[in-house]
């Protein structure tokens, strides 16, 4: 199977401009392709994950990435998705972010020389002149057309400012640049960029010709891989130190039982054959495709070593024993009342639940345990012995885990 088919039968691509274009020129390896990233964060997350899987399946077959780092959009922000306005971001806040990007997404891509190439828009949007923009660039956008786009209709009720109104013209910049200066020919985004990468298409085609024109190709993302990043909890990060090896693996150990083969299609390297294979799986079968999913993505992100110590401790927290890898919290004296504390304490103190009102609901609702044991007494008490034992494992919910290390 060539390169466009499998990418087809993973259920990654959701619409193309031009559809033998690209199979041609991604079977033949000669697309190159950017994705954009905007460092809204010092780490990228599972949000960020097909992206980057696609990025590193399409380097493999002979294509050249390009990672455009927004550092430039960045400063004005994407109102795709959002209901208001993004937090203004400093300078040096959004390079502290692009940098962290980099060291991450090197994981993922070989940067060695010719096979990829990292750039940031900051380069060329922010030494832009504003009056030559609105001379040279303002006149190939339609405002009638931007406004029908939906990553602006959605904004309109709320209110939408002057300055997410130019995000689009900025992408489009974007596209128009690469295409100039590297000879990128395609683009991949997400269905909320949509609007915004056909803008960089008609861009090059009005300001370059048709020959030109002819070279680019839009290709529009599953919005699974979205949907993949957003947890009730927040965002699941790919630095460890924000999200740990161990809690990595169990977020993808506890997808939904409709979503597992999905996401083995969309995010592993593994067989198509093999993951068709699964199709009729049920029951604990699923259970064994999830740790097939959480083990491959954590080995991905973390290394194999990482992933098989997560492994190791989510199999033995499962069968009743102590998880080694899981996450701890630090207990102290100040969290004592006469040398000991109660459930609705320890569990505000261990981060499990935000309040003592939260942990009394979730004590109440009893999804709260300790070591296996339902505990429904909100007044249950511990001391600094009983947290340090070998064994004590706070537990709120099917999927958040806890070891308190008393200090």
């Amino acid at each position: 199977m060539q390169i466009y088919d499998e990418l087809v039968a993973r259920g990654l691509i959701a619409q193309v401009t031009d559809e033998d274009k690209i199979r041609e020129l991604v079977n033949n390896g000669n697309a190159t392709f950017y994705i954009g990233f905007d460092p809204t964060a010092d780490s990228l997350h599972v949000g960020h994950f097909m992206a980057l899987c696609l990025m590193k399946r399409l380097q493999m077959a002979g294509n050249r990435p390009i990672a455009l780092i927004g550092g430039g959009t960045g400063m004005v922000g994407d109102p795709s998705g959002r209901t208001d306005m993004r937090q203004m971001m400093t300078p040096e806040t959004i390079q502290h972010n692009c940098d962290c990007f980099k060291e991450q997404m090197s994981r993922f891509i070989d940067f060695s020389e010719g096979k990829a190439l990292m750039v940031n828009n900051a380069d060329w949007l922010l030494d832009l002149n504003y009056v030559e923009v609105l001379r040279e660039v303002g006149p190939h956008f339609s405002v009638n057309n931007m406004l029908r786009a939906e990553c602006y209709k959605q904004r309109m009720e709320k209110g939408l400012s002057f300055l997410e109104f130019n995000y689009m013209i900025m992408q489009s910049y974007d596209f128009y640049e690469l295409f100039r200066k590297y000879g990128c020919n395609m683009q991949f985004g997400g269905d909320d960029q949509w609007s915004n990468m056909l803008g960089g298409t008609e861009l090059i085609r009005r300001k370059l010709g048709k020959n030109a024109y002819a070279m680019t190709i839009t290709l529009l993302l599953n919005s699974e891989g979205k949907k993949m990043g957003k947890t009730q909890s927040g965002a699941v990060w790919l630095d460890p130190a924000k999200t740990s090896p161990f809690e990595f693996y169990q977020y993808w150990r506890n997808v939904g039982d409709a979503d597992v083969l999905k996401c083995l299609r969309m995010l592993t390297f593994l067989p198509l054959e093999q993951i068709n294979e699964m199709d009729h799986w049920e029951g604990s079968q699923l259970n064994t495709a999830k740790e097939i999913l959480a083990f491959e993505l954590t080995k991905l992100v973390h290394g194999e070593e990482e992933a098989a110590k997560a492994q190791e401790s989510a199999r033995a927290l499962f069968s009743g024993g102590n998880a080694a890898d899981m996450p701890t919290a630090a207990g102290s004296v100040d969290d004592l009342q006469d040398g000991k504390i109660d459930i609705l304490g320890l569990l505000v103190a261990s981060g499990l639940c935000t309040s003592r009102g939260d942990a009394r609901r979730n004590v109440q609702q009893g999804g709260v345990s300790v070591n296996g044991e339902k505990i429904t007494d909100i007044a249950t008490l511990y001391t600094p012995e009983d947290l340090n034992a070998a064994d004590f494992v706070l537990r709120r919910g099917k999927k958040k885990y806890c070891k308190i290390i008393f200090q």
